[in-house]
């Protein structure tokens, strides 16, 4: 299955990426942490990337390999973040990367072409799991272009414009 992963700094307009691309037709994957964090807000626990990051990066990682290994053989398939970036969430709280970590990004390998959204202020608004203020959402991602690279990744910038023609600059390049 060709698994693709889009990725970014928070609030560049990626899960509203992959949600045009679900209307499109394409099977996409929903960004875990956003609900990770709702269900350990809901249940009054404290493994949340600002109180706990290593227990939270772990949590990430097991729903994300699920993800990965559950996702249909036979189509298409768009990812809100990929395991790197577990690894890039870690660099910036200054947190060790277990092996564990770079073994799951070694085994579950995405396609080499890894779509990028870069910071983008216009559009970056904070919410109930968006904590991080425009500038260290910015310095997120670079971690997550440095982690993704490391991995032997190559990374394919989006451009700043309008969602459905976001959509069309993916499908086109993955056409291709």
């Amino acid at each position: 299955m060709p698994s693709f992963v889009i990725t970014g700094g928070p609030g560049s307009g990626k899960s509203t990426l992959l949600e045009a691309l679900a209307e499109l037709g394409y099977l996409t994957v929903p960004e875990v942490s956003r609900e990770l964090i709702r269900d350990e807000v809901a249940a009054g626990g404290n493994c949340l990337p600002w109180i706990n990051l290593p227990c939270f990066a772990r949590r990430c990682m097991e729903r994300m390999q699920a993800d990965f290994h559950h996702a249909s053989p036979a189509q298409t398939v768009f990812f809100d973040r990929g395991l790197p970036d577990i690894i890039a969430y870690l660099n910036v709280g200054k947190n060790d990367i277990d092996p564990d970590f770079l073994e799951a990004c070694v085994a579950n390998r995405y396609e080499t072409n890894v779509f990028i959204a870069p910071p983008w202020e216009e559009i970056y608004v904070n919410d109930d799991e968006r904590w991080q203020t425009f500038t260290e959402a910015s310095a997120l991602y670079e971690a997550i272009q440095k982690a993704y690279s490391s991995l032997g990744y190559q990374l394919i910038a989006l451009p700043k414009i309008p969602v459905c023609e976001r959509a069309e600059f993916i499908i086109k390049q993955i056409s291709k």
